[in-house]
């Protein structure tokens, strides 16, 4: 085939040297040199090609629109339908961006440990800018220097567990009025994720400013930020125009930027009255999380500078990320256990073993009780409280699983569908805390079959106060009280979607006290 070739190109190489009077041997020597160029020419494409991965497949999409008008409002289910046809690594056009979807424990590695520098920046929303002060938070300031030194305030002066240790009356007192609550609302239906939610908020807004606020006050605010978080978590979580169409985003077609300042707005004048209530008050005799930021901002050591912006952001991150979070997990906890009621008894049966029925449930009871342990594992397997965690973004263009991931791209990690992956987990899709008690799976994120907090340098601030206020509030609720639906309900333990999974339907249900004694419940 070859000799064919070369003697067909010769054959016209020569008849049109020819006809100018070339002779025959310069008119093969430039036959031999185009062949030769050509082959270059060719192996040059193929290695170009091979160095150069195609984009992840993916579903067919639009002209300008891309996939966008298929897109399902339960992102974390569509996204996994979607890796089922396309595989591990797949692609989405939301506009002009390209999603990349990661299904998979080994691309997820890639992703958050093997390439975690890479990855470790955000794709910034236009909500995420106008809430967090125009990106100036742990969340979604891009990692540098100015990630590090507020990831290290956050962590050491707020999160660790010297200063959680050190605030334990303040949960205590706060879990102690949620149980006197239920009490008093004892043969009545409540809305268990509304009370798990002021719990904790008025533990975080305690340990920010608890000197400032008076009880009163506490209870206010407390109502006004619940549905200001509510709204703001709704609107991180809604896809918008403005981030898939850049030149669209002063048009601003939603309202997404405008609702979103509105709320912003709010927080920012909760924030001010705080800030200037505390410098009224002066002196050193309160220290909060609020006084030492202040402080650290009037000694203008660090580098880089940290400003008011940045302290504000680091409340909003407190308030919005700590709340919703918890207050959902223990909803969904208490939600499964209720239809598995031998889950709830065995869990209320190790309550009384080691808290007994004359006592009441303290931190130092939760080590030694694995299986509320297990179930707190179980719940973040089954419902992970941020489902795709916060898309990350590459700084650079990199090779995944053999596609190519290009530089801002948005890449979503689906914990979610990765947790009910049936190539890991026996019967993925029943709660059965059972499969936690060897102790194998933890929070690190070392492991990318299970890994609810996410992994590498963006990996969650906030575990171990997590992971203290769940399991002190669930077993608390669990060992004060039996509990059940009104009649004629159904169990529904259906999700929605957002930047934080919630329960579908509210679990509204009714305590009964378990302990005789009823001075453990003042």
């Amino acid at each position: 085939m070859s000799k064919l070739l070369f003697a067909a190109v010769s054959d016209g190489w020569s008849g049109w040297w020819g006809s100018v009077n070339i002779d025959q041997e310069f008119a093969t020597t430039i036959v031999i040199f185009t062949t030769l160029v050509s082959i270059f020419w060719l192996v040059w494409i193929l290695t170009s090609k091979d160095s150069h991965p195609p984009l992840p497949p993916g579903p067919r999409s639009l002209p300008l629109v891309g996939n966008l008008l298929s897109l399902d409002p339960e992102l974390h289910s569509y996204f996994a339908t979607i890796a089922k046809t396309y595989g591990p690594i797949s692609r989405l056009w939301l506009g002009k961006k390209v999603g990349i979807l990661i299904t998979s424990p080994a691309l997820a590695r890639e992703v958050l440990k093997l390439n975690d520098t890479i990855f470790a920046n955000r794709d910034v929303p236009v909500a995420g800018k106008v809430a967090t002060y125009g990106g100036n938070d742990i969340v979604w300031t891009p990692y540098g220097d100015q990630w590090r030194m507020l990831r290290k305030i956050c962590v050491r002066e707020m999160l660790s567990n010297q200063v959680l240790d050190s605030v334990y009356s303040l949960r205590r007192k706060e879990v102690r009025n949620t149980v006197n609550y239920l009490y008093n609302h004892v043969g009545s239906p409540v809305n268990v994720g509304e009370q798990m939610f002021l719990t904790v908020l008025n533990v975080i807004t305690g340990m920010m400013w608890g000197g400032t606020v008076k009880s009163d006050d506490r209870e206010r605010l407390g109502a006004e930020f619940r549905q200001a978080i509510n709204e703001m978590t709704g609107y991180l979580g809604m896809p918008n125009l403005s981030d898939f169409y850049p030149g669209l985003a002063p048009f601003d077609l939603q309202g997404v930027k405008k609702n979103m300042k509105v709320l912003a707005k709010r927080f920012d004048g909760i924030f001010e009255f705080m800030i200037d209530q505390r410098r009224k008050m002066g002196g050193d005799e309160n220290k909060d999380f609020l006084q030492f930021l202040l402080q650290f901002k009037d000694g203008g050591d660090s580098n880089p500078p940290f400003t008011i912006t940045h302290l504000k952001a680091l409340l909003m991150d407190m308030v919005v990320g700590g709340t919703d979070t918890t207050s959902n997990t223990v909803e969904f906890a208490l939600a499964e256990m209720m239809n598995q009621p031998d889950i709830l008894k065995q869990a209320q049966q190790e309550l009384e073993t080691v808290v007994r029925k004359d006592n009441i449930v303290e931190e130092s009871h939760i080590n030694k009780l694995p299986y509320l342990y297990a179930i707190m594992k179980e719940t973040l397997r089954l419902h992970p409280t941020l489902p795709l965690l916060v898309p990350h973004c590459p700084s650079e263009s990199c090779v995944i699983g053999g596609y190519t991931v290009p530089k801002g791209a948005r890449v979503f990690v689906n914990v979610w569908a990765i947790h009910r992956d049936p190539e890991i987990w026996e019967n993925p899709l029943e709660f059965r805390p059972e499969r936690f008690l060897d102790g194998k799976w933890d929070f690190t994120g070392n492991d990318f079959s299970y890994f609810p907090f996410g992994s590498g340098l963006r990996i969650c601030a906030g575990i171990a106060m997590g992971e203290r206020m769940f399991l002190f509030l669930l077993g608390s609720i669990i060992h004060s009280f039996d509990w059940e639906l009104g009649e004629g309900k159904k169990h529904d333990i259906s999700e929605k979607f957002g930047i934080v999974l919630k329960k579908k339907e509210a679990l509204m249900a009714i305590p009964t006290p378990r302990l005789a004694n009823t001075t453990l419940y003042e």
